[in-house]
């Protein structure tokens, strides 16, 4: 879920937007350069970007500048950070991408979107050689049930803002204070006219994990994430993310979302997402 931040100084930027996309999270405007659009609307503001459709627009990119690098090295993606830096609004956003490590074997890369001229929001990813590992590869967690054996479940009667609407969201048995098994998957478009990755879209809707296990009533206290990484064991496919989170609140303000992240043929992965919990 997005930072808590003051109201944007440019007022509701919907009302500026003169021809609203809904099916699609961003439209391209330059090389490098994508208009929000409405199904980005947040759920503690939904004045400002959710940060979950951010996130994908990020992988959707990083993922083109690889290409363009020529980067079909072999390298899969094992670990992605994402630091939340301040609120994002309804104008556009710049990307820009560089490499801090480069290697053969081991290369870490980074993306980070910049708005009015500063950065908001930034992802560190390391990329791995790969290697045939199966005969050694064990410790995971259980596989979920299968999507199509959950239940049909709404985010919308606790959380407003469009991007809620946008996601498909199926439960595994009951839900509980800060627990959740879910699966989800995302309904629009990263970029109008633009196709992504399987693996862009199941990162999109991983941050989404904190607004899915409620542990307190939203209208009384406030908990944001500040940031997410996730952890992978392998590559994941297919069109459906699953999440067994748990979320827990400390006695100081501060609280940890907790992920064990799924596809659909298991186990793929961990993401933490740390909290700054208050009352409103």
């Amino acid at each position: 879920m997005p930072v808590i931040c003051p109201r944007s100084r440019a007022g509701n930027p919907l009302d500026t937007i003169a021809a609203v996309n809904h099916d699609a999270y961003f439209t391209r405007i330059g090389e490098r350069t994508f208009q929000p659009e409405q199904p980005c609307s947040g759920a503690w503001n939904p004045n400002e970007l959710h940060v979950a459709p951010v996130n994908g627009l990020l992988v959707h990119a990083l993922e083109q500048w690889l290409n363009e690098r020529g980067s079909a090295d072999g390298l899969g993606l094992s670990r992605l950070t994402f630091d939340y830096l301040g609120v994002i609004d309804f104008t556009p956003v710049e990307l820009s991408f560089s490499v801090l490590r480069p290697g053969r074997s081991v290369e870490l890369v980074e993306g980070a979107i910049s708005q009015h001229g500063r950065p908001v929001l930034r992802v560190q990813a390391w990329r791995l050689a790969r290697s045939d590992t199966r005969a050694v590869a064990g410790g995971t967690d259980d596989q979920l049930p299968a999507p199509s054996e959950c239940r049909e479940i709404e985010m919308d009667d606790r959380w407003p803002g469009d991007y809620v609407h946008s996601i498909e969201l199926r439960a595994v048995g009951d839900t509980a204070p800060g627990r959740a098994r879910v699966w989800m998957r995302a309904t629009r478009s990263i970029v109008a006219g633009e196709q992504s990755s399987a693996f862009a879209r199941w990162v999109l809707v991983v941050d989404t994990a904190n607004g899915a296990a409620i542990r307190e009533d939203p209208a009384a206290w406030q908990f944001p994430n500040l940031d997410l990484t996730i952890h992978l064991l392998r590559q994941p496919t297919g069109e459906w993310t699953g999440m067994d989170v748990r979320v827990a609140f400390g006695p100081s303000g501060q609280g940890l979302t907790s992920v064990a992240l799924h596809d659909e043929h298991g186990h793929v992965g961990r993401a933490e997402l740390g909290l700054l919990v208050r009352g409103r």
